[in-house]
């Protein structure tokens, strides 16, 4: 795989190598990288002074970064390949935002995706006239769900918000859930 320039700012080149290597260089290095065989990015109109400097970005631009791609990888509607409120956009978001709030993987997902699924077909509309649960999550009452929003009567985001955080403070994760829910029939 050959070395590739990145512009990552105004006087710095990253060349991306084999193994995952960064090389970090001034514009007055660009030439070199140059005339390595590689059609750098970076043009020089005037000399550049001569740097020594191999010190990386501080912690405020590699926080900046971090916060730039958290709001660019969050699950909002707009980011969804599938409709609102429709059972593909339900796991989709459930997901999405587990492995974003908690920090959980495909793994927990899978369990989830079995327990809800018995719960309530990812249905936000599911009702048991019987016992009084209602949503996604089967909250009973189903009132309990307003702490994470008026309208958790209809709003799948907010049925799932409270389901996760229900299990995460029951059980600690969707596999304890399952697992409770196969010995008893119930979570």
């Amino acid at each position: 795989m050959p070395a590739r320039p990145i512009r990552v700012g105004i006087g710095v080149l990253a060349v991306a190598v084999p193994a995952t290597v960064l090389l970090f260089a001034t514009q007055s290095a660009a030439p070199a990288v140059e005339s390595i065989g590689v059609a750098a990015s970076v043009k020089l109109s005037a000399p550049a002074q001569k740097s020594t400097s191999t010190a990386l970005p501080g912690p405020k631009v590699w926080r900046a970064a971090a916060d730039h791609a958290d709001r660019h990888q969050r699950a909002t509607r707009s980011a969804s390949p599938y409709e609102f409120g429709t059972v593909a956009y339900n796991k989709w978001f459930a997901r999405a935002y587990m492995q974003q709030k908690y920090g959980w993987g495909a793994d927990q997902f899978s369990a989830l995706e079995q327990l809800w699924q018995r719960e309530s077909g990812w249905s936000q509309h599911a009702h048991n006239s019987s016992s009084g649960a209602h949503g996604i999550p089967q909250a009973l009452p189903g009132s309990k769900m307003g702490s994470h929003g008026a309208d958790w009567a209809t709003n799948p985001e907010t049925q799932i918000k409270w389901g996760l955080s229900y299990i995460d403070a029951v059980y600690g994760s969707p596999a304890g859930a399952l697992a409770s829910s196969h010995s008893r029939g119930w979570y």
